[in-house]
């Protein structure tokens, strides 16, 4: 009598390693998306079958459910914003300004800027924000003003800024009016103004130049009178001989000892070297019988 041993099929363990797999596969994903990390500079918004809580989450690794719940990161950095305006000012001068807006988001308030304007808060919000002040802010002062008070201007529109973005959780942190473009007639009205302007402060210049330059001459002269004044208060009668003493002195210092040919002044000038021994001689004895004939014309009877 014979024994039949039964034969003992053999499981395939593929199907077995597959769905191993699916599980694990399945446990990493789940894993996976049971935490999120925030980054640097921002902050997170817990979002649960579409609807957002009001927590916010701040940077680092933070646990959620998977598939069930989101984290929608918002940035809190400073944003910069750049727009162009035209607006009218005062003086109703069409002026166009290239305005730039650094402003963040509140990181206590995202939840209320995503829940009530969304992500594309930027254009919904921001760039009328600044079309609307910049143009409020440009009709209060003329265009001259917009250029010389620049500073100010630049104020008012922050502060409107602040004031308006501020209801939607943005913080205004700086700006910058970085030009005024107006009319080409406005341009050259402003040129001529300019150049009238620094011709008169030239014209004051020149005035103020000569009037300094004749005060210095009449104090020059007026000093000059004093000095005169008194050196002729230090004239006296003793002075005056004393110079002439020293005139005479000096006289007889250059003197060689002859005496001049030549003399003039009052009486006629005679030459002394024409009077010679000779002459003199004759003209005495001319002289003479004279004096003796006229004794003897006396004595006659």
């Amino acid at each position: 009598m014979s024994t039949e041993i039964p034969f003992k099929e053999k499981k395939n363990p593929a199907p077995r390693i597959i769905g191993w797999s699916v599980v694990a596969v399945l446990a990493a994903v789940v894993a996976f998306n049971s935490f999120t990390v925030v980054d640097y500079g921002h902050v997170g918004i817990r979002k649960t079958l579409g609807k957002m809580s009001s927590e916010t989450l701040k940077e680092g690794l933070h646990l959620k459910v998977p598939f069930v719940q989101t984290i929608i990161p918002v940035n809190v950095q400073v944003t910069k914003s750049e727009a162009e305006a035209a607006a009218a000012s005062r003086d109703l001068q069409i002026t166009h300004t290239n305005i730039a807006v650094n402003y963040r988001v509140d990181a206590a308030g995202a939840y209320k800027l995503y829940n009530n304007v969304g992500p594309d808060y930027a254009n919904r919000i921001v760039s009328p924000a600044i079309q609307e002040v910049l143009k409020s802010v440009t009709s209060k002062f003329t265009a001259e003003e917009l250029i010389q008070k620049r500073d100010t201007v630049a104020v008012e529109v922050k502060e409107g800024l602040a004031a308006r973005l501020g209801n939607y959780q943005l913080i205004v942190t700086d700006i910058s009016i970085v030009n005024f473009e107006f009319a080409d007639a406005f341009n050259a009205s402003i040129e001529a103004k300019q150049i009238a302007s620094q011709k008169a402060m030239q014209a004051e210049n020149d005035l103020k130049r000569v009037e300094i330059e004749a005060k210095q001459k009449v104090a020059q002269a007026q000093a000059e009178a004093e000095a005169l004044r008194l050196k002729k208060q230090e004239v006296t009668s003793e002075l005056i001989q004393l110079k002439q003493i020293e005139v005479q002195e000096k006289a007889l210092e250059k003197w060689d000892g002859k005496l001049p040919t030549v003399t003039g002044g009052a009486t006629p000038f005679i030459d002394l070297n024409s009077i010679s021994p000779s002459s003199s001689s004759s003209t005495a004895a001319q002289a003479a019988p004279k004096a003796t004939q006229a004794p003897a014309a006396t004595t006659q009877p």
